[in-house]
């Protein structure tokens, strides 16, 4: 058994870039500290007409996931901007949230657990919504009415054990789809309720919703 070995802050990076970026944006992680990451396949939506016309307005992303404790995190985003120029538009975007433990190859729990950390300045929420399969685009569309710019969309798939396959009474299966948006936080009630009526997500079976506070961003655009 691995003991709690470290007491830190720790920030969960999502960078959201073009097909192929994914590794290499791992790959300049590492070299400021970071340790690893995840990739996955998504596909972001343009809010713009023309390319919605030219049937161009879902454009194949990667989003990597990086766990990292606070102080490196915040560093290493910052040469990843140096690198990738998030903070031109159209090259991607990059945020953290918070995140209270990291088990794997050695156990770290955050240093307030229990909701103490400094109160920082949120701007910025990221909203998680899982829907079936084929749901994804009625969730953008829905957000878009709010005052959302848009949103990414992963293929998503359930464990397929029947012991684990309900999270708040709503079955994980095989085929759903999970889109994050992130919203300037003066919009996330309105954003968050329209989702709500047009997918009637407080029926049972229908989705889940979740918001998280970011913490940095990079690469967004009002």
């Amino acid at each position: 058994m691995v003991n709690i070995s470290e007491s830190m802050d720790i920030e969960l990076i999502c960078v959201i870039v073009n097909a192929g970026l994914g590794s290499k944006v791992i790959h300049t992680a590492k070299q400021y500290g970071i340790s690893g990451g995840t990739i996955a396949l998504a596909r972001g939506t343009v809010n713009n007409r023309i390319l919605d016309f030219l049937g161009l307005s879902d454009v194949r992303k990667e989003i990597v996931f990086m766990a990292a404790e606070k102080e490196t995190a915040y560093k290493a985003l910052e040469k990843l901007d140096q690198v990738y120029s998030f903070h031109k538009p159209n090259h991607g975007i990059a945020f953290t949230t918070s995140i209270c433990s990291v088990m794997g190859t050695k156990s770290i729990k955050c240093k307030n657990i229990k909701g103490e950390r400094g109160a920082d300045n949120i701007m910025y929420h990221a909203i998680t919504i899982i829907v079936d399969k084929g749901k994804g685009e009625d969730v953008i569309d829905a957000a878009t009415k709010a005052g959302s710019k848009g949103g990414t969309i992963i293929n998503a798939r359930g464990s397929g054990i029947h012991e684990t396959s309900k999270v708040f009474a709503m079955d994980i299966e095989p085929e759903k789809e999970i889109v994050i948006i992130l919203s300037e936080v003066e919009h996330t009630e309105a954003i968050v309720n329209s989702i709500r009526n047009e997918l009637k997500i407080d029926e049972p079976g229908n989705g889940i919703i979740y918001v998280q506070n970011v913490n940095k961003t990079y690469g967004i655009y009002k």
